[in-house]
C-alpha cells in the first residue's frame, strides 16, 4: 500500500527518513528502472536491459541486480555495495506529483507516508528546526527534478530504438557451481549487429544526438553479467 501526500514543512516538520539500504526497507529488488542519463555511471556496475509493456508496447530501461525475484546481489549488511545507485532507488520514499489545473501543472515533492523508511524517531531529518530544508531533502529535490526533466529525452531515445527495430528479446541460462540453474527471461536487449549495420547517415545523426554513445554503453554493460554471476556464486559458497 502507498499513501502519497504533498510534502510540507508544517505537517511533516518532525518526519525523518531511514536511508539504510536493506531488504526490510524494500531494496530486495531484482531490477530498477534506469534513465539514459544514468547509463554512463550505471554501465560500470550493472547489466542494462529493457522491459516491454505488453499493453502499450513501450520499453523501459532497467538495471539488473539479481537473477530471481526479490534478489539484490548488491546488498550487504545495510549497504548497497556499488559505486552508483540508480536515482529511482535513491529517491525513495519520495516522488513527483503535479499540482495545477492539469497534468502539466507544477511538479512538487510528495512522500509516501506508508513507507517503512518514514519515521519520527530515527533517520535523516527533512527540515531544519526553523522550517528550512535539510541538505538531504535538497538532494532529493534535485534528484526528482532531474528525473522529471529527463522524461522527454528518455522517450525520444526509446522511440528511436523502437523505430529502428534495434531491440530484441533474449533468454539467458546460468549454471552455477552448486549445480543449480537459472533462466533469465522477459527482457530485451540491443541487437549489436543491427546497430553496426545502420546506414551511415543514421549513424551520424545518432552520434550527433548522443544516442549512439548510449547504445554502446548498454552493449558494454553486458560484461557485468559475469560479475553478477560471481556475486551469486559468493552467496552460495
Amino acid at each position: 500500500m502507498t499513501n502519497h501526500t504533498l510534502l510540507n514543512n508544517v505537517e511533516h516538520k518532525d518526519l525523518k527518513v531511514i536511508t539504510e539500504k536493506s531488504d526490510k526497507y524494500g531494496n530486495d529488488i531484482m531490477f530498477s528502472m534506469l534513465y539514459p542519463f544514468e547509463f554512463k555511471h550505471a554501465q560500470t556496475e550493472y547489466p542494462i536491459f529493457f522491459h516491454k509493456d505488453n499493453q502499450s508496447g513501450n520499453f523501459t530501461p532497467l538495471a539488473l541486480f539479481g537473477f530471481e525475484q526479490k534478489e539484490n546481489l548488491f546488498l550487504h549488511e545495510g549497504e548497497w555495495q556499488a559505486s552508483y545507485i540508480p536515482f529511482m532507488v535513491e529517491r525513495e520514499p519520495f516522488l513527483i506529483g503535479m499540482h495545477g489545473d492539469n497534468e502539466n501543472g507544477n511538479p512538487m515533492i510528495h512522500i509516501d507516508l506508508d513507507s517503512p523508511r518514514v519515521s519520527e524517531t530515527e533517520g535523516t531529518e527533512l527540515f531544519l528546526p526553523h522550517g528550512g530544508n535539510s541538505e538531504y531533502i535538497n538532494r532529493i529535490s534535485n534528484i526528482l527534478k532531474t528525473l522529471h526533466d529527463a522524461k522527454d529525452s528518455t522517450n525520444a531515445f526509446l522511440n528511436t530504438l523502437t523505430e529502428l527495430e534495434l531491440l530484441e528479446p533474449f533468454n539467458l541460462d546460468i549454471s552455477l557451481n552448486n549445480g543449480s540453474n537459472h533462466r533469465l527471461t522477459g527482457f530485451y536487449t540491443l541487437n549489436e549487429d543491427r546497430v553496426s549495420q545502420l546506414p551511415a547517415d543514421v549513424l551520424v545523426e545518432l552520434n550527433q544526438s548522443g544516442m549512439l554513445m548510449l547504445m554502446y554503453m548498454v552493449i558494454a554493460s553486458h560484461a557485468n553479467i559475469n560479475k553478477l554471476i560471481q556475486k551469486k556464486e559468493r552467496t552460495l559458497a
